[in-house]
């Protein structure tokens, strides 16, 4: 390619010069090519080591002058090809121009100008593809593409310099980190390394420094570990290798590719060696902390941030943190954890001003919310942009019709909610969802405590005493979305909320709030789209209802029943990835009894999409991830107990419960909503605590246990006793204490002091440490779940393939690896359309055409050169029985295995097929509609003449029958649901241009056998035999449709063993029997006699295939071929393809096995087993992830590279 003029000083250093003209040098890379010795190993060793451009490019043009000693490298190339094309041009487009001039110096400014036009123009051409990635950096992506034969789709993320210790032995090289890839290079003294893992395929990634590894990074799949090391930055490779980690889980989870964000703002200078997805990627690793340390949304984007400091009306003093500002929100976060927290929605914003700046506070903006609250900022570096950034962003946020300060559960959502109009204006009346419902305005309890006396006793009075203490805290810190939150509001939280206050806090706390906010009206819309439809959800919604808090009153009656209803419906509507899951029931109720419906929908869509991720899909991985945590927190916290539960296998049984319903299901309600209370505010930090609380207050009589179900019970009594006793309401029946009760009563504990006990003794638990750790967590567990759903599918087909389960599991790494390079290298449809979660593991991954076609070629016995493409296209037609154009494993098996373990009648049943609708297309086969009707017109006139003469009857006697036979058709249809299993007399025949097909194909698939010469004989002996059977069929066809006794019947073509019985004689006269018709049909095919009534065209294209036998051209020697043979795809054969073909010409299976059976070349191929393992293992040696060559020449590098 042609590049920017640059000078070279020393243009012989390390390139030799292969051609040159007065102007221009063409020159070679050493050690690029043959030959180079010593030195074209340690050049080439050099280049990978200091990453030079000349490892991509070995080939360059310079231009000089004259005597000058400066040259300008203007053009380089990666071949020979393409660098001689430079060097073409500018032989016959510059060399007699350049010759007019005098000057050196106007000769140097001509061609420079000429070149940096041709780039200007090649630039201005691909303006719109092109990316803002550096010169520097799309050369090594080009290297890495030409490397490791990446296709174009892949895109490299970075690259780094590091060693790759194969053995004992560290090789220097470079690392890729590509989207979907990890790939090493190193080429050391002609030695080359490459690796290749897929993202994908990693278990377990982790940093650590040991003696024999300092500062190593260590990546591990299921069959080995590759450990990395001396990185200029191990914690910026580690990071990267943490989120591309991570992307690739969710491929596995959700099968979406990765996305990159073309919405990011546009850097201000290109960085040499970053990438644009670099800058996506770290983008995105910045919006999660953001939106994860302030709950945020998912779609807020996080526009920058600045060092500050904040005013603190309550504690008079500047408090020193961060300011940041996204699309819709401007936070605030101490430096010190815990001190501060503030977050102002731009949609409360109303003025953002510019403060008079003083030595004591410098560059200070003011900002004031429409509740009268103002926030003064200081100590920002640049203020004028930061004020004119917040104010673009407040020019494009809607207003907002909520106010921040009510509490929203005093608010009627009757004046938040849009009144839709029908066509005349007139409010339409919702059918499932109106603000006039109780549980739209208020919640369960409020509505169930309405009518109950009022208490005056001691647990009244302190809970007056909380109210009273969150007001007094409103007043000094605010209220609303707005509230400056400081460690006295996490003091507050773990006293416990009052029940009148804790639904307006949940939905402050997680940030249910803003998007309920943002969002009027959208609740009641997905109620009225999902009541009423009939899903999988809705099924599974129905069957839990009534087991949610049975034992509370508020759902032991319609209202909160309906309620429940509802909010779940509306989110299975919102979601449907996630639809419904156990244990969402029981949390929703929970929600339901402190809030509206509305508000309990927008905390359910923070529970399940931000605050607990992942719980609550089909394979509750997010929650299995959390155990693993706990199981790791364990270890490091009680080791001796760890030690003694793992033998027991009690950590894994008895978490699960706790995480996914917040210990809802085994405390009792009163003291597991206050653990919802600090769950809400705190995160999922406080679950982790208090469940370690719990082992470790039951630490001496775990470690006395001698099997799980002692354990279990020990934990569940303890459980079960844990209680509230400040709380106002009624005591509600724990069922879980009812069944775990024992004898003896044990001692209660106050829940006030489980908590405090689990912040004393865990309180020193990080979020970020829980984040590494569920990183960590959910590599292992993701890849577990893949292991467990590869051994069901195995367990599931078995029992239907010949297959091992060795082969079976081998087969299914294959089919999954295609499905997953959809999700990243593109398709015809969208890896998500084909991934159905709620389908058993063996349908839910499914291959299209294309991919099909790659694994047929690479593991298919049936092999025909150019034609393979063609069969393994017929038999995915043939194995997509719903034409949908994909195939899931199962099916995929089925194909292999009636190719591999199928006996001879079976094999060719199946070849058979191949060459029959809707296997072969019309497109394939010229007469393929014609053979269609012809084949399924099967219906006879006389039963047909039958079914006019009923139609004509009365209509009382087809109302009759119509109620006789409705249980009939329901019997029916139930037959014809049952599978049926085919014979071959079910089978099909087939047409003249079918057979010519399946002879094309028998002659490509044998063109590779050692016993080539052998089967091409005995397949032309068949076919010449078929061709003489289909036309004894045509003749006896032909003679018996003229019989005048034969008209209202049509006469099917009789298979051949009807033929060759002796016929009796017809009633009219007529003395011809069967078998001197058959004699006489077989003579006049034997001799060629064409019909009487038949073109000249006609005659030539019945005889050319009807007595002839046929080969490949060029299969044969030309000694081989007789005299009688047509050779097919010759210049003959296209003229009769052109032509009409035989339309009454047919045979069947039957004849095609017999025809078969008499040669004994062919059933000896038939019935030879195939070897799937050998198939698999060059399968696998393709896809192989590390090779060690040595390089020495262009076409080395490119066997490399494919």
């Amino acid at each position: 390619m042609w590049i920017t003029p640059e000078e070279v000083l020393l243009a012989n250093a390390l390139w030799v010069s292969e051609r040159a003209n007065p102007f221009f040098i063409l020159q070679r890379r050493k050690g690029h090519g043959k030959g180079g010795g010593i030195t074209g190993l340690l050049v080439g060793t050099m280049d990978v080591v200091l990453d030079s451009s000349a490892r991509v490019a070995p080939y360059r043009i310079l231009h000089q002058t004259g005597d000058s000693q400066i040259f300008c490298s203007i053009a380089c190339g990666s071949s020979r090809k393409e660098i001689t094309e430079h060097w073409e041009w500018l032989e016959t487009n510059l060399l007699q121009t350049l010759s007019i001039f005098d000057n050196n110096e106007d000769i140097t400014t001509f061609v420079k100008g000429k070149i940096s036009g041709i780039i200007a123009e090649e630039n201005k051409s691909k303006a719109a593809l092109e990316d803002e990635d550096s010169g520097k950096f799309r050369e090594a992506e080009l290297k890495m593409r030409k490397l490791f034969g990446m296709p174009g789709e892949e895109k490299l993320v970075n690259y780094y310099s590091c060693s790759y210790w194969k053995g004992r032995v560290p090789r220097q090289g470079w690392v890729y980190l590509s989207v979907n890839h990890l790939c090493f290079y190193s080429l050391l003294l002609g030695k080359e390394v490459t690796l290749v893992v897929q993202w994908t395929e990693v278990t377990r990634l982790e940093k650590n420094a040991t003696l024999l590894f300092p500062e190593s990074v260590r990546v591990s799949t299921r069959h080995t570990e590759h450990y990395f090391s001396m990185f200029l930055n191990v914690n910026d490779t580690f990071k990267l290798m943490e989120q591309l980690a991570t992307i690739a889980m969710r491929q596995l989870l959700d099968n979406e590719g990765f996305a990159a964000d073309h919405s990011l703002p546009k850097a201000c200078k290109t960085l040499k060696n970053v990438s644009a997805l670099k800058r996506d990627l770290d983008a995105r690793a910045k919006n999660e902390r953001y939106r994860a340390l302030f709950r945020l949304t998912q779609d807020e984007r996080l526009d920058g941030h600045t060092d500050c400091t904040l005013w603190t009306p309550f504690a008079k003093m500047h408090i020193v943190g961060q300011l940041f500002v996204s699309n819709n929100y401007i936070c605030f976060c101490s430096r010190e954890e815990d001190l501060c927290q503030l977050i102002i929605p731009l949609r409360e914003v109303s003025i953002v001003e510019k403060a008079d700046s003083s030595s004591v506070l410098p560059c200070p903006v003011s900002i004031s919310t429409k509740n009268k609250m103002t926030f003064l900022f200081a100590n920002l570096k640049d203020r004028d942009f930061l004020v004119q950034r917040i104010s673009d962003f407040l020019q494009r946020t809607p207003e907002s019709g909520h106010s921040g300060s009510p509490s929203p559960s005093t608010t009627p959502l009757s004046s938040s909610l849009p009144t839709p109009t029908g066509a005349a204006g007139e409010p339409s009346q919702r059918r499932h969802y109106s603000p006039s419902l109780p549980t739209a305005t208020q919640s369960l309890l409020r509505i169930y405590q309405k009518d109950a006396p009022e208490e005056h006793g001691p647990k009244a009075t302190k809970e007056k005493m909380k109210e009273e203490s969150w007001n007094i805290h409103f007043l000094e810190f605010g209220r609303g979305v707005c509230m400056y939150r400081t460690s006295k509001t996490r003091e507050l939280v773990l006293n416990g909320i009052p029940e009148s206050l804790r639904g307006e806090l949940w939905l402050l706390f997680s940030g249910a709030q803003n998007e309920m906010d943002t969002h009027p009206g959208y609740y009641a819309e997905r109620v009225e789209q999902a009541m009423g439809r009939c899903t999988l959800a809705t099924e599974e919604i129905e069957r839990d209802l009534h087991r949610s808090m049975p034992e509370h009153h508020a759902f032991q009656n319609e209202m909160g029943i309906a309620a429940l209803r509802r909010v779940l419906t509306a989110y299975a509507c919102r979601n449907p990835g996630i639809g419904y899951c156990q244990a969402m029931n029981i949390v929703t109720s929970v929600l339901l009894l402190y809030c509206t419906e509305e508000e309990a929908f927008w905390l359910l869509v923070a529970l399940c999409e931000r605050m607990l991720p992942d719980y609550y899909n089909t394979r509750v991985v997010g929650a299995l991830v959390d155990q693993g945590v706990f199981e790791e927190l364990t270890r490091a916290c009680l080791p001796f107990l760890y030690e003694h539960m793992q033998e027991l296998g009690v950590i894994s049984t008895i978490s699960l419960s706790w995480f996914l319903t917040l210990f809802l299901s085994v405390m009792p309600f009163d003291s597991a909503v206050l653990l919802v209370d600090c769950f809400f505010y705190e995160g999922i930090k406080v679950i982790f605590q208090v469940a370690l609380a719990v082992l470790h207050a039951n630490m001496d009589t775990l470690l006395d246990c001698n099997d799980e179900g002692e354990a279990m019970t020990i934990l569940g009594r303890y459980l079960d006793n844990v209680v509230n006793k400040q709380t106002v309401s009624p005591p509600i029946p724990h069922l879980h204490a009812l069944l775990t009760s024992g004898d003896e009563p044990p001692p209660q504990i106050d829940v006030f002091q489980l908590i405090k006990s689990s912040c004393e003794k865990f309180g020193s638990l990080r979020a970020d440490v829980i984040e590494q750790m569920r990183f960590h967590q959910r590599l292992k567990v993701i890849q577990s779940l893949e292991d467990t759903a590869k051994r069901s599918v195995v367990r599931a087909i078995m029992t239907d393939s010949a297959f091992s389960i060795e082969e079976l599991e081998e087969l299914y790494v294959h089919f999954k690896a295609k499905h997953i390079m959809s999700c990243y290298w593109g398709a015809s449809t969208t890896a998500a359309e084909r991934h159905d979660p709620s389908l058993p593991y063996l349908e839910q991954y499914r291959i299209d055409l294309g991919q099909f076609c790659q694994l047929f070629g690479a593991l298919g016995t049936w092999l025909c050169g150019t034609h393979t493409a063609t069969l393994a296209a017929r038999l995915f037609r043939l194995l997509d029985m719903n034409k949908d154009g994909l195939i899931n494993f199962k099916e995929f098996v089925t194909g292999l295995s009636g190719m591999y373990h199928g006996d001879m009648t079976e094999k060719l049943k199946l070849l058979y097929n191949l060459h029959l609708p809707p296997a072969l297309c019309p497109e394939e086969a010229e007469s393929a509609l014609e053979a269609t009707q012809f084949f399924t017109d099967d219906t006879p006139q006389g039963e047909e003449v039958k079914e006019a003469e009923d139609a004509l009857g009365s209509g009382d006697a087809e109302e009759k029958k119509e109620v006789k036979d409705y249980k009939y058709y329901l019997r029916m249809w139930a037959m014809e649901n049952e599978p049926k299993k085919e014979t071959i007399k079910d089978l099909r025949r087939m047409n003249q241009e079918q057979f010519i097909e399946l002879c094309k194909t028998l002659y490509n698939m044998f063109s590779e056998d050692p016993l080539e010469q052998e089967l091409y004989h005995a397949i032309a002996t068949v076919a010449s035999l078929l061709l003489r059977i289909g036309e004894v069929g045509k003749k006896f066809t032909n003679n018996g449709a003229n019989k005048p006794t034969d008209t209202t019947n049509a006469q099917a073509p009789a298979p051949a063993a009807e033929l060759l019985q002796p016929e009796k004689e017809e009633p009219n006269g007529e003395s011809s029997s069967g078998q001197s018709l058959v004699c006489r049909a077989l003579a006049e095919a034997q001799l060629e006699t064409p019909p009487q009534q038949t073109s000249d065209e006609e005659v030539k294209d019945d005889t050319s295939v009807s007595s002839y036998s046929m080969v490949s051209t060029g299969s044969l020697q030309c000694e081989d071929i007789a005299d009688d043979t047509v050779l097919i795809g010759c210049a003959g054969d296209q003229q009769r393809r052109g032509s009409i073909l035989d339309g009454d010409w047919s045979i069947t299976f039957e004849q095609v096995l017999a025809s078969m059976l008499t040669e004994p070349p062919l059933v000896d191929y038939f019935e030879k087993k195939g070897d799937i393992q050998a198939r698999m293992a060059i399968c696998k040696m393709q896809r192989k992830v590390e090779r060690q060559v040595s390089l020495s020449s262009d076409h080395e590098l490119a066997q490399l590279s494919t």
